[in-house]
């Protein structure tokens, strides 16, 4: 059967803001305080979407999560009225209180991990929504995404869908950011291959020392269980300890796959000439490596310019296209290795560049706003029509946007009770542009 990779991204939030909040991820330290854009934020997210539909890749859209998160707020003991509730946080929490505002969901690279039929043994398109515990504000996605992806992905015959690990840092879970898959044809069986940061229950292996490694080795074997993988049909793979001491939070900062091909830095795993050898190994030899050289491009310019945070798609034609940001070209040592790339015939034939300021700014490029699922033709019929970008709907979240977002915001109008009732207004506008139901706390 006919299968395809299609790619969901992430709607940017109303509440889309510079807090700071993500140790590690060095945009979203270096940006903390500046004033926001949300409304560009997202204009800027659709443009991505409607120009991929475009070019005929098939492109969905996950909603964003209902920020202020009252609801957390109240878990931890704020009282009274969501206003007083606001205020409460504000004087004796700020933090937190920024933590509950985050727009941080959308980049649903870390939503899930998501396993295609071809796959799993019982051959459903199986889901897990990552528990993103190292990190407060992404650690209270999961209930919300879980609803989210199951309006969105609702048929049982065709999808099976889990719930998130344990939330401790031992099963620390970062969904796809960590997640690739190889294969020569979508509706073939592929191997799934997950990067980890650390070993969660043996101190002596590798491990970074400055900057947390958030996703352990323990989570990936977890999901291999859950989605009912064969063992011989994976590979796991460790994060370099120094890279991810330099910046590089997730695999997707530092490496990025598709079909049959890996883009990858020299520096980006551990071991990396065995990592490669399992990974031909597992492919039967058909399998492409392109290693970009430390001497060409440093990892911090890998990581300021997210060379890596990169989209790789299979255009319909057959042509591989590199999504890119603005960034890349506006660093010289990337956007020279960039041009001798694409002229060489080594396996990448356009450049596609984009201009997401508005998530960059706080650490999120092309790859960061997507998820991707591969779909065959009866799942792609059993999706959620509404979620799929076209024309209309591309027009109809345009003017949403336009109507509903602040084109300005700062840390301090986070307490701004209009801005907790402007948000749920939107959201339960969009819920049925989406046709999602009642998939956010204030709706239930």
């Amino acid at each position: 059967m006919n299968a395809f990779e299609a790619n969901f991204d992430g709607l940017v939030g109303p509440t889309h803001n510079y807090a700071g909040l993500s140790f590690g991820n060095i945009a979203s330290d270096k940006n903390q305080a500046r004033a926001s854009n949300p409304k560009q934020a997202a204009l800027q997210g659709l443009t991505k979407m409607k120009a991929l539909h475009d070019l005929g890749m098939v492109q969905g859209v996950l909603a964003p999560q209902e920020r202020p998160d009252v609801q957390t707020l109240r878990r931890l003991g704020f009282g009274g009225s969501d206003a007083n509730v606001l205020f409460q946080a504000a004087q004796y929490a700020p933090r937190i209180l920024a933590a509950c505002c985050s727009a941080s969901s959308m980049w649903t690279a870390n939503a899930a991990t998501v396993s295609p039929s071809a796959d799993t043994c019982d051959g459903r398109v199986h889901f897990t929504p990552a528990n993103l515990t190292n990190k407060f504000h992404r650690s209270i996605e999961h209930e919300t995404t879980g609803r989210i992806l199951r309006a969105i992905f609702p048929n049982e015959r065709h999808f099976r869908h889990h719930s998130a690990l344990p939330g401790v840092e031992h099963f620390g879970d970062e969904g796809a950011a960590n997640h690739t898959r190889f294969c020569h044809e979508y509706g073939a069986r592929g191997i799934e291959f997950f990067v980890f940061g650390r070993y969660a229950f043996d101190s002596q292996k590798p491990a970074p020392k400055k900057f947390p490694a958030r996703h352990t080795y323990e989570a990936s074997q977890a999901i291999v269980r859950k989605h009912r993988l064969s063992s011989q049909h994976v590979v796991y793979a460790q994060q370099n300890p120094d890279v991810i001491d330099q910046g590089v939070f997730h695999n997707d900062v530092i490496a990025v796959g598709n079909r049959d091909l890996l883009f990858c830095h020299q520096e980006a795993f551990l071991d990396q000439a065995r990592v490669k050898q399992e990974l031909t190994r597992a492919m039967n030899g058909s399998f492409r490596v392109i290693e970009v050289p430390t001497a060409q491009v440093s990892v911090a310019d890998a990581v300021r310019s997210y060379l890596f945070n990169s989209q790789l798609l299979s255009l319909p034609d057959g042509r591989t296209l590199l999504v890119i940001p603005e960034e890349c070209r506006q660093t010289p040592a990337v956007w020279a290795y960039l041009q001798e790339l694409v002229g060489s015939g080594a396996g990448i034939d356009e450049l596609k560049i984009f201009d997401l300021k508005q998530s960059m700014s706080n650490g999120g490029g092309p790859a960061c706003l997507r998820l991707r699922v591969v779909l065959n033709d009866a799942e792609r019929a059993a999706v959620n029509p509404h979620t799929l970008m076209n024309d209309e709907l591309y027009s109809r979240l345009t003017r949403w946007v336009e109507k509903h977002y602040r084109d300005r915001l700062e840390e301090k109008d986070l307490t701004d009770p209009k801005l907790l009732m402007e948000s749920r207004f939107a959201l339960d506008e969009l819920t049925q542009i989406l046709n999602l139901g009642s998939v956010y706390p204030f709706q239930r």
